[in-house]
């Protein structure tokens, strides 16, 4: 069976759209490109690539279509599968250092084998069982962890975010346009503590910094880069371009289109 005969394959849970990734998932591109941002680091995949994205990371993602058509097969390593494949088959975390959004994997004879082996569970309008769908879980797993065994620290580590410094991490993360309860998460602190914790190093309130930061970014951006507003309001974290106008009119007494006509 060869790869160009398969299209869009998804075995697993939902994924969520949010920038905040809730389950480890791989992914493998069979047509078109995929970017992934991180806040440093940008990613980029292409037919033939397979990458894991890492569970509780940040990642903004763009994905181009080529002749029309982007297709991925994705499979998704959430925790309830994960905690009941290591019952099954123990393995003691090795130490892994890279605390990447996105990890690449080799696509060695193993991983192409495993993904020709998908065609015939999910051609056409067959629904599969999801007891299979474990059985395909189970043996990609075996394989990832084969080639590379330190991925059972990735995989396996089951604990809440550790508490981090914040001021290195939301200068990083600020364009994300998550929750604060998730900024909160991710920094290894409840809501409350991270406010206070949050007002002792800024002097502001989040969502105060928040705004004037994704503002300043957006005015530089648009100044000195000649981005124009429609493009940018999405990449510094506002939803829409006309809460995104005001509030930077607001900010600078000008709109963004006249700052952008000013270059």
């Amino acid at each position: 069976m060869e790869i160009d005969k398969i299209h869009s394959c998804y075995l697993g849970p939902g994924i969520s759209p949010e920038l905040l990734i809730p389950e480890h998932y791989f992914m493998y591109l069979l047509q078109g490109t995929y970017v992934a941002y991180d806040g440093e680091k940008k990613y980029i995949s292409k037919p033939g690539d397979a990458i894991i994205a890492r569970k509780n990371h940040l990642i903004r993602y763009t994905k181009n279509k080529t002749d029309g058509f982007f297709h991925k097969i994705v499979i998704a390593l959430d925790e309830p599968f994960l905690r009941s494949f290591l019952e099954k088959h123990p393995y003691k975390p090795a130490v892994f250092e890279n605390d990447d959004s996105i990890l690449q994997v080799k696509t060695d004879a193993l991983v192409l084998n495993f993904i020709n082996s998908l065609e015939p569970y999910y051609k056409g309008s067959l629904q599969l069982d999801p007891d299979f769908a474990n059985v395909k879980r189970e043996e990609l797993l075996i394989i990832l962890l084969k080639q590379n065994p330190a991925l059972a620290s990735v995989f396996f580590n089951f604990s809440m975010p550790q508490r981090i410094e914040l001021e290195m991490f939301m200068n990083k993360n600020f364009r994300f346009n998550i929750r604060l309860e998730q900024f909160a998460f991710l920094t290894g602190r409840s809501l409350s503590t991270f406010k206070r914790d949050f007002n002792k190093v800024f002097n502001e309130m989040p969502g105060t910094w928040l705004t004037r930061k994704r503002l300043e970014e957006a005015h530089f951006q648009i100044k000195n880069k000649n981005k124009k507003p429609g493009d940018v309001y999405l990449e510094v974290g506002f939803e829409n371009l006309s809460h995104f106008s005001f509030a930077f009119k607001k900010q600078f007494g000008v709109s963004p289109a006249e700052v952008g006509k000013a270059q």
